[in-house]
């Protein structure tokens, strides 16, 4: 089937279900608002209950649906950038810090799992980082030998391999690394956080935060509370000021990643992690099955929203797949969205007086998400954690990440000033096909319009109501999706992914 032909739910989503919460409906006070039902949002109130304090999560869609929901669930301490980079920027004693903590959330989410008696098919596998299998991928020269020699030398289990299995390539073999089912570990937190007295509510949206009293209010109730926890993948604003959070943003670059999945006969491919060196990199796993198993395959990263063809992104994937596998049987494909920061680091810890935040995952979404949820627990609980400084939100200019920086938002003046010139994809709105989304010129408004599959037009502001950049229309995924900060939004304008907030405004007619 070819990938243009499937939907775009994710497999952990079509595989297995999550217990249904209520939404909320009256005024409450716990010890902690947590805010996001994701892996970094779930675990963190599980550690909270776990130490016998009150927490209310609140999701405004349903849990582990969204960025959870369409993760490739690898976990490994192995972080985009390599060894040898880590140590440029950051030095020896930090770069090391940086693969401890991804190794510290990966044993993390074992003794949960273990503990809570959680069957989400978690297993301890070795990673490979390889050169692609395509030599024009590779941009830049990689000594996988060095960057194997300097990872021992940092104290991580790594050697060199010179014909990576399935790959055919040379790389290097971390052990250590894990995979497991993101949303049969999401649905054993929320039952043992439930079970402990914690309270998850869905469908509600945390739309205002005060500070005199501390309180967060949601479906026009209001909790009361100690401390905040923002656990949104891209924070809200929360207790900070409009300004600080808008400078935060510019610190923040969201990218799209693509995923296929297909089937192939039993032990076919090693169960192990793949990720290669390319710009941008392709990386694979396996879940395991009892009569078959099912590879996924992500790559063909780009800044979201600036990509007019995502389905071209699917076929690159699938090719690319089906090469590497011939005769795998490809059944789903989604997208997820990943932020990258100026250095490669998350954004983890306090960002407010009593309020903490995990963000800037890049490609290391499950085990940083965790560690985001370990060290706001450890600062809600007053204890120390080793990791706190080296992730901290408000850390200054760190040596090697002042270019980035700059490169990331460079092109953000020319979307604004192109979004107010640029001509519409067409006027006329007949020839517009059932679930396709055009933007148009509409009295005299720049017009994001949707054909819904019963053939109703729904008209809304293209303009996004973050900073005032001009939506565009993702073809694969159909929707609005904002190519200056990475807001996305359902066809018919609700915020899919911030950093907005507020849905697409309607127009006037």
């Amino acid at each position: 089937m070819p990938a243009s032909a499937m939907d775009t739910t994710p497999y952990w989503i079509g595989s297995t279900s999550m217990p249904v919460f209520k939404k909320l409906s009256r005024d409450e006070r716990v010890d902690v608002v947590i805010v996001g039902g994701g892996i970094t949002g779930l675990t963190a109130a599980y550690l909270l209950t776990a130490a016998g304090r009150s927490v209310a999560v609140l999701e405004r869609a349903r849990c582990a649906e969204i960025d959870t929901g369409h993760t490739t669930a690898h976990l490994t301490m192995v972080t985009d950038s390599r060894p040898s980079q880590l140590v440029k920027a950051f030095g020896r004693d930090h770069a090391q810090a940086v693969w401890d903590a991804g190794l510290a959330a990966i044993g993390q989410i074992d003794a949960i799992a273990r503990g809570e008696g959680i069957d989400c098919d978690f297993a301890w596998v070795p990673g490979y980082l390889h050169a692609p299998r395509d030599p024009s991928k590779q941009k830049d020269k990689v000594d996988f030998g060095e960057e194997a020699r300097l990872a021992a030398d940092l104290g991580f289990d790594a050697a060199f391999v010179e014909d990576v299995p399935l790959m055919g390539v040379p790389g290097v073999r971390f052990e250590d690394q894990a995979r497991f089912h993101p949303r049969k570990y999401l649905e054993g937190l929320a039952r043992a956080i439930t079970s402990a007295g914690g309270q998850i509510y869905e469908h509600s949206e945390a739309c205002e935060f005060c500070d005199e009293p501390l309180s967060v209010k949601a479906n026009d109730c209001t909790i009361a509370c100690k401390d905040v926890m923002l656990a949104t993948h891209n924070p809200l604003v929360g207790l900070n000021n409009i300004a600080a959070a808008t400078l935060f943003q510019t610190k923040l670059a969201l990218y799209t990643s693509y995923v296929i999945a297909g089937r192939i006969k039993p032990n076919a491919v090693p169960d192990a992690l793949f990720s290669d060196t390319g710009d941008p990199y392709d990386y694979l796993r396996l879940e395991r099955h009892r009569d078959h198993d099912l590879v996924i395959f992500g790559g063909e990263d780009h800044k979201t929203g600036q990509v007019d063809d995502t389905s071209k992104c699917f076929d690159a994937l699938q090719k690319r797949l089906e090469t590497l596998l011939p005769g795998i049987e490809v059944r789903h494909r989604w997208s997820g969205q990943v932020i990258e920061t100026p250095d490669g680091l998350p954004y983890l810890g306090r960002n407010a007086d009593h309020q903490y935040a995990a963000t800037g995952f890049a490609g290391n979404g499950m085990t940083f998400g965790t560690l985001g949820a370990m060290i706001a627990v450890d600062g809600i609980l007053g204890r120390t954690n080793p990791w706190a400084e080296l992730f901290d939100t408000s850390r200054k200019k760190i040596r090697g990440g002042a270019w980035d920086y700059v490169a990331e938002n460079k092109d953000y003046p020319y979307y604004l000033i192109r979004d107010r010139v640029a001509g519409a994809d067409g006027r006329a709105l007949r020839s517009m096909k059932r679930g396709e989304g055009r933007i148009v010129d509409r009295s005299g408004q720049r017009a994001a319009v949707y054909r819904d599959e019963k053939g109703a037009l729904i008209v809304r502001s293209a303009i996004c109501t973050h900073m005032g950049c001009e939506v565009a229309w993702n073809t694969a995924e159909r929707t609005w999706d904002c190519p200056c900060h990475g807001s996305r939004f359902k066809p018919t304008g609700e915020v899919l992914a911030g950093p907005a907030e507020s849905p697409l405004s309607e127009i006037e007619e």
